[in-house]
């Protein structure tokens, strides 16, 4: 089974999806005029707009389980297993990817505002959405949701468990083995898992706003405590960091790894931590309450930097100012290019990490990284949920019914089970499968969508121009030529017939 899921992961990240994520960022950021540096300082205003509604959540919120799907298991162990696998120079990818990233992130979110519904009195929208009616391809639309279904709630909740598990294996030990029908699992993995499941279970079955309320105090706590702690570290080898910027640059061409790993790994684990592409941004980014759907794809390309410069590159930095990293090579398979641990370490987990700031903070460095991918991987599984659930939805205008969430909630709940107590190898080619399927359609829907009909640009120039003009901020899709945005062509008419009262 393991080899079967290493040679599909093998298809679906092919060099063909890895530059086709490159290209579709350089693409709409020359489109966008580089829209994710000039309205840098718009997206931190952005940030605390406090519109939000019985709807809708606000800006903040819809960033900050947006975040969480972002901030996961792939800013700590993803990026400790780029480095391990594809050599300090897969970080300069990383940085590449989120920079181009950012604009595709802008793109899909305002395609996922611009052709948002209101269901159930709660906005609803994503690549399903904005696939069925920009482009009228209900084939395309229902391919997604199906996908994301798969991903999201079978695919990648394991990876985020996994990582969580292995670091209180790190921190804690093993315990007391437990024989159960995962095989013999230690009993401090196990206490983990219950605490998981039981407060997965509450908030799962409370919907967005329950999981925005929890997302939005924890996501920007546990980012900012880990930032402070990495920078500490910088600060105590000051005079390491130019050395250690300039091995990553020149590792990102002359790879001890080879150049095809540094930049595979980079860009896999790039998209896998920032998600830009990927289609799951979009879904938190319809859910705000905003005056334009500009604004909260600028919001969305904002998270991108928080997820991969910030965070991604805190983990980086610690991992190789302290050397607490091996770089295994592909060819012969499991030699060591560089060792600087112990050979058993495992090159996917969030070890390294851990083992870095062990040695800085001794012990409490150790759990505090646990303590972190606990709370990062849980967020990223409730936003894994909610992505499921808000693709049901979609699918639900076909296939009437309540039984299929409520399937979800269980398997999900079973798959972070079984990610827990699995190899981190296995689980990880997994979740690989599962970004990648979604990163495919999507990423070759939103470049559909650009030659069909550009809706994300115009509503960017729009925005512009309103900008420059002052005044209040309306969206009118119809002046612009956007057809099929029923809910803003119904709240600007409502705008209007109250403007004229």
């Amino acid at each position: 089974m393991e080899a079967f899921v290493s040679a599909v992961n093998d298809v679906v990240w092919s060099n063909a999806l890895i530059y086709l994520c490159l290209g579709a960022g350089l693409f709409y950021s020359v489109l966008t005029r580089f829209a994710q540096v000039r309205h840098f300082k718009e997206m931190c205003k952005l940030l605390f707009s406090p519109n939000t509604s019985d709807k809708g959540i606000s800006s903040f919120q819809a960033l900050a389980v947006s975040l969480s799907g972002r901030v996961g298991v792939g800013n700590i162990a993803g990026v400790a297993a780029a480095i391990g696998f594809g050599g300090p120079g897969a970080i300069f990818w990383m940085w590449i990817v989120a920079f181009l990233g950012a604009s595709t992130a802008y793109a899909e979110s305002t395609l996922g505002q611009i052709y948002k519904t209101e269901e159930d009195g709660q906005y609803r929208g994503g690549p399903a959405y904005y696939f069925d009616r920009c482009l009228e391809q209900k084939w395309l639309a229902i391919l997604f949701a199906v996908s994301a279904i798969v991903a999201c709630g079978v695919f990648l909740p394991g990876v985020q468990a996994n990582a969580v598990g292995n670091a209180f294996t790190q921190v804690f030990g093993n315990g007391t083995m437990v024989s159960t029908s995962f095989g013999e699992v230690g009993s401090f993995k196990l206490v983990a898992l219950a605490i998981i499941l039981i407060v997965l279970a509450f908030i799962i079955f409370g919907g967005i706003k329950r999981i925005a309320n929890f997302t939005q105090i924890v996501v920007p706590f546990m980012a900012l405590g880990y930032i402070v702690l990495a920078l500490i570290v910088v600060f105590l080898n000051i005079d390491k960091v130019p050395g250690i910027f300039s091995l990553i640059i020149t590792d990102a061409f002359t790879a001890q790894a080879g150049f095809g790993a540094a930049i595979g790994w980079g860009v896999k684990r790039g998209i896998y931590s920032n998600e830009a592409g990927q289609g799951t941004g979009p879904h938190a980014a319809a859910a705000a309450e905003v005056d334009h759907p500009a604004q909260q794809g600028l919001v969305q390309a904002f998270s991108v930097y928080v997820d991969t410069i910030f965070v991604c590159t805190a983990t980086a930095l610690m991992i190789l100012i302290t050397q607490q990293y091996n770089v295994v090579g592909e060819l012969p398979a499991g030699q060591f290019i560089v060792q600087n641990v112990d050979a058993a370490t495992e090159v996917g987990s969030a070890a390294f990490t851990q083992m870095a700031l062990f040695s800085v903070f001794g012990s409490f460095g150790e759990a505090f990284v646990g303590i972190a991918l606990f709370f990062f991987a849980f967020t990223t599984i409730l936003a894994y949920y909610y992505i499921a659930e808000t693709n049901i939805a979609y699918l639900n205008r076909y296939f009437k019914g309540s039984i299929p969430l409520v399937i979800v909630k269980f398997v999900i709940m079973f798959m972070v089970s079984y990610g827990m107590v699995n190899s981190s190898g296995y689980i990880w080619s997994i979740g690989d499968i599962g970004v990648g399927l979604m990163a495919w359609i999507n990423i070759l829907g939103i470049l559909s969508i650009f030659f069909v009909a550009r809706p994300a640009l115009l509503c960017l120039r729009d925005y512009e121009e309103q900008k420059k003009k002052g005044g209040a901020i309306t969206f009118d899709p119809v002046k612009l030529g956007i057809k099929n945005a029923t809910f803003w062509e119904k709240r600007f008419a409502k705008q209007a017939t109250n403007s004229q009262k």
